[in-house]
């Protein structure tokens, strides 16, 4: 499996364009996740979908790369669904946040989420989505990872206190949640796919999808 890098984004890529899947919008579509963040991304495309958990070991290996990480683990959920929904077409994916080069975690409580959120202050941070669409029978597969960085303003610690006791994001890696309150602690946003953000890049989802031979405007 190749890896290239094509303007500022990682792709790792099968693609099967032999294979077409037949009666496409009948096709069972799985979400290998139990995000509540990522089923709600999804709904917006209007396609119906279910949503199973992946059993998967998400322990970075040794010495690989964020872009690496993210890519093996998206693709890792949506095959390990497909391993038993061999018929369905299933969306995996994965995100972490890179600062200085540096993973940024889940922070899991107050404390944390405050030195993250000290850390950030007035610093760029990347985020690097995971995103792979396979189908077990047919050998379809495809893998994207789609970058996105945030600009932070100068946080003073009251701001920070502010923030975290009214929204609380302590299941959010960055300690944010941007489709919230969290907006207020940028500065400035770049990348292609807001969405990418929140967790499901849902332009290079569509992508995919049209490639499998769903669209969602049809």
């Amino acid at each position: 499996m190749e890896y290239r890098f094509v303007k500022k984004i990682f792709k790792i890529q099968t693609v099967h364009p032999h294979i077409h899947i037949e009666k496409a919008t009948e096709m069972d579509l799985i979400l290998a996740s139990t995000s509540t963040y990522r089923h709600s991304l999804l709904k917006r495309l209007q396609i119906p979908f279910r949503a199973v958990a992946p059993l998967v070991d998400e322990t970075a290996q040794e010495n690989e790369a964020p872009e690496q990480l993210v890519a093996r683990l998206a693709l890792a959920k949506a095959r390990a669904v497909s391993g038993t929904h061999a018929d369905a077409l299933v969306i995996g994916s994965d995100q972490v946040a890179t600062m200085d080069g540096k993973l940024i975690g889940k922070p899991g409580d107050h404390q944390t989420a405050t030195a993250q959120l000290r850390a950030c202050s007035g610093r760029e941070v990347q985020f690097l989505t995971g995103l792979a669409l396979t189908c077990e029978n047919t050998g379809f597969q495809q893998v994207h990872v789609e970058p996105f960085t945030v600009y932070f303003r100068e946080l003073s610690d009251s701001r920070i206190e502010n923030y975290l006791q009214r929204e609380q994001p302590y299941d959010c890696a960055g300690s944010f949640k941007c489709e919230g309150l969290g907006i207020a602690l940028f500065s400035s946003l770049c990348g292609d796919d807001p969405t990418a953000l929140e967790g499901l890049p849902l332009i290079s989802l569509v992508n995919m999808l049209e490639l499998a031979g769903i669209n969602p405007l049809n």
